[in-house]
């Protein structure tokens, strides 16, 4: 199960919802989880998950993006008024340029100087695609077996170190652990599957699918519900892959609301946002 992403589904819940029982189920030994969507919609997430990680579950969060954060966003800030100097120091921002340099930095976590006195126990890749396919005018156009090669290799990678961080922070006790791995995509397709069905032309997301236990996908609403509810966005939350029908294999047969596997995310003009159990 996504357990970091629906802890963050959960705590940010509608008040509609509240009276809703959202236990949180027991983290699993491993999980990836792969945001597939609207780059400005699913940054927002992974900055919301990092914030959420750190003050409520005391996880050190690693968080790579090429894209340099001077301030939190109006979202963030309006879905989290007050954060605690402690709580940001938990988050470590990391900017590299090139797919060389995040997998050059991502190797370094083996490093004992980055292992103490507390390892990351989340790691956090913002817009996968532009370090695999460049930036291309916000085209994934022209793909070729060298990036599919990457794609894979910097996955791999991405699961070893968490396989490696897992095995420090058991030999240390920590109760923050295993190390988790939240990624995000935005795919040359169209991601707005019914369904959350994944598109079937993206060679490069098919490569991730292998990697990543869970698939969150994020679906637009393009329908007139946004405007009438006095709402600026309102998106579908799907939850699929191995890691959800493995883990339902190993619960009752019966469906539980806590265990949703779609949910809304719903954005307000002053950018705060709230999800929703469906």
């Amino acid at each position: 199960m996504a357990d970091i992403l629906t802890r963050v589904f959960r705590t940010f819940t509608s008040p509609a919802d509240l009276k809703t029982d959202l236990t949180v189920s027991p983290p699993p030994t491993t999980c990836s989880s792969l945001l597939v969507g609207d780059h400005s919609v699913s940054r927002s997430v992974l900055l919301l998950t990092a914030v959420t990680a750190a003050s409520q579950m005391g996880m050190k969060v690693m968080f790579f993006t090429q894209t340099q954060i001077q301030s939190l966003p109006l979202s963030l800030q309006n879905c989290v008024p007050s954060l605690s100097p402690e709580t940001l120091k938990k988050i470590k921002f990391s900017y590299p340029r090139t797919l060389e340099d995040l997998l050059q930095q991502m190797a370094s976590l083996h490093e004992p100087t980055n292992t103490s006195p507390t390892p990351p126990s989340l790691i956090i890749v913002d817009r996968l695609d532009s370090f695999l396919c460049g930036v291309r005018g916000g085209s994934h156009s022209g793909f070729h077996p060298g990036e599919q090669s990457s794609a894979a290799h910097l996955s791999a990678l991405l699961c070893d170190t968490a396989a490696f961080l897992t095995q420090v922070l058991e030999q240390r006790s920590s109760t923050s652990g295993p190390c988790r791995v939240i990624a995000s995509f935005q795919s040359e397709a169209d991601t707005g599957q019914a369904g959350g069905e994944p598109p079937a032309s993206d060679p490069i997301l098919d490569v991730l699918d292998r990697y990543f236990q869970v698939r969150c996908t994020l679906d637009q609403d393009t329908g007139h519900e946004p405007a009438s509810a006095g709402l600026q966005q309102v998106w579908h939350i799907y939850l699929s892959g191995r890691g959800i029908t493995e883990a339902a294999r190993t619960k009752d047969c019966e469906d539980r609301p806590g265990e949703a596997h779609e949910w809304q995310l719903l954005i307000f003009p002053n950018g705060l946002m709230e999800f929703k159990l469906v």
